[in-house]
């Protein structure tokens, strides 16, 4: 089986999306941002289902929610803590695909080859993981071709400076392991910079990596006084056939009833 890959969303409209990044720069800045690093994301995801046959869904958090994520399949988290929900999504793509990678919106630099990368190392008869270390801690990518025991995700605790060494742990008996790159997620205002260089020096950007990185600077621009101490550089401008900014139009647009996009 080639595998499937999950990208973990919540929904503005339905739940607080980047409580972090709305903190530092404002809840219009985070909810836009977010949309766009989603489209950037799910780009990256098609190009590896069309490539080396990777399956791609979106997780939505939300059940009333489910439907209102284009371009890709949508399947419910379900009910319970983060560790619980991953489980839970993780062990339906081992059993439907034979292997599993969950992913997050939060590092928009991810490329095809590094998803590639988790799928070579995870199309094994053998028990293997794969794990994407973040700068702070965390993790942007877990990956496994067994369905490890509900006990090791719910022990650990996520959001924290050793969230992807205690989740390594707990599960380091279970198979033999590949580490891949590490990326920057945007939880803060001060990590967008760290993203935004990412996404610059990409060897081979989608179209929406590179309208996420134009959309960051023009903001930057627009918005000096809210945003002067992220130090965002401002690159070149991009151009793209027939004025497209890479984004689908469609992509998501939250409900009308949305409190910050009055």
């Amino acid at each position: 089986m080639n595998g499937a890959l999950a990208i973990f969303v919540k929904t503005p409209g339905h739940s607080q999306v980047k409580s972090r990044l709305a903190a530092d720069c404002g809840a219009r800045y985070a909810q836009d941002w977010y949309r766009h690093a989603g489209a950037a994301v799910a780009a990256v995801a098609r190009e590896a289902q069309a490539s080396f046959g990777l399956v791609a869904y979106w997780a939505v958090a939300e059940p009333d929610a489910l439907g209102e994520w284009p371009g890709l399949p949508n399947i419910a988290q379900g009910e319970g803590g983060l560790g619980e929900r991953m489980a839970r999504v993780h062990a339906q793509l081992v059993a439907q695909h034979g292997f599993g990678i969950l992913i997050g919106a939060d590092a928009p630099q991810v490329s095809v080859a590094l998803l590639g990368e988790a799928r070579d190392w995870l199309a094994s008869t053998s028990q293997r993981f794969a794990l994407g270390p973040a700068d702070d801690g965390g993790f942007w990518l877990f990956g496994a071709n067994v369905t490890p025991p509900l006990a090791a995700w719910s022990a650990v605790q996520y959001s924290a400076a050793e969230t992807a060494r205690d989740l390594r742990n707990g599960m380091n008996e279970l198979g033999a392991w590949r580490t891949l790159a590490t990326l920057t997620d945007a939880d803060h205002g001060r990590d967008l910079p760290a993203v935004l260089q990412a996404l610059e020096t990409l060897p081979k950007p989608t179209a929406e990596q590179r309208a996420l990185a134009e959309w960051m600077c023009e903001q930057q621009r627009a918005r000096p006084d809210t945003l002067e101490d992220l130090e965002i550089q401002l690159p070149a401008r991009h151009s793209s056939e027939g004025g497209n900014d890479g984004l689908d139009s469609d992509f998501f647009n939250p409900p009308a009833h949305d409190p910050t996009r009055a």
